[in-house]
């Protein structure tokens, strides 16, 4: 009969220590702080998006022939051997098809031959601000006119997987004047950008007409 009533009793004390375990648990989850949601994370800002367009750019105004006449960049090779680049020529349309697209034809040379690239550039919600799609989007090139007065030069920022590069542009092979390269060289020391070129191209010989096995265009990829 003891032993019953010491089984009895050993049940008891199981449950009432159940019980308070149970009871703590539920006061301890009460008395837990919550944990604290991360913060949102913040956009990330890339160096074109501190870069604004000329304002109030009125795009039709840029459409035409532009001279390549200087460059800006990290890049190691140009800024080294930016005397060795061929002389470039951009001509910017409109497109027949579309009111929110450029038509954008490059023609330069490479190992002693012309070179014509079709590409079209997309206008964007902001003036000024265009896009040049790539096969995925983190392959995009995110261009801004920085700087215009449409009649003699214009400077162009081109970012690519957060790598920015500036090019200037002349309507004519002459319009590389003194306080013009300094305004360039200002621009690119705020983005920490070398100059490529030291001195103007000594003879710019463009192409004319490509030949079709000469041209390459991306404008079937759009």
């Amino acid at each position: 009969m003891a032993g019953l009533w010491r089984c009895i009793l050993a049940v008891v004390m199981l449950m009432c220590v159940y019980l308070w375990d149970s009871a703590e648990a539920v006061g301890g989850a009460k008395s837990r702080p919550r944990p604290q949601r991360r913060p949102p994370k913040k956009p990330k800002i890339t160096p074109i998006d501190q870069t604004q367009p000329e304002q109030d750019i009125d795009i039709e105004r840029m459409l035409g022939t532009w001279y390549l006449l200087n460059t800006a960049s990290k890049c190691s090779y140009l800024v080294n051997h930016g005397t060795k680049v061929e002389p470039t020529v951009i001509t910017i349309a409109r497109t027949a098809t579309s009111n929110e697209t450029l038509s954008v034809s490059t023609k330069t040379r490479h190992n002693h031959q012309c070179w014509e690239i079709l590409q079209v550039y997309h206008l964007t919600s902001v003036p000024g601000r265009l896009t040049l799609k790539g096969s995925a989007p983190e392959q995009n090139i995110e261009i801004v006119i920085g700087d215009t007065d449409y009649n003699s030069y214009a400077i162009m920022y081109y970012q690519k997987q957060g790598k920015i590069t500036m090019k200037l542009y002349g309507k004519s092979v002459d319009n590389l004047s003194e306080p013009l390269l300094t305004k360039f060289e200002e621009l690119a020391a705020k983005q920490n950008l070398q100059r490529a070129y030291h001195f103007p191209f000594p003879t710019y010989s463009h192409c004319g007409d490509v030949d079709r096995d000469h041209v390459i265009s991306f404008y079937l990829l759009v």
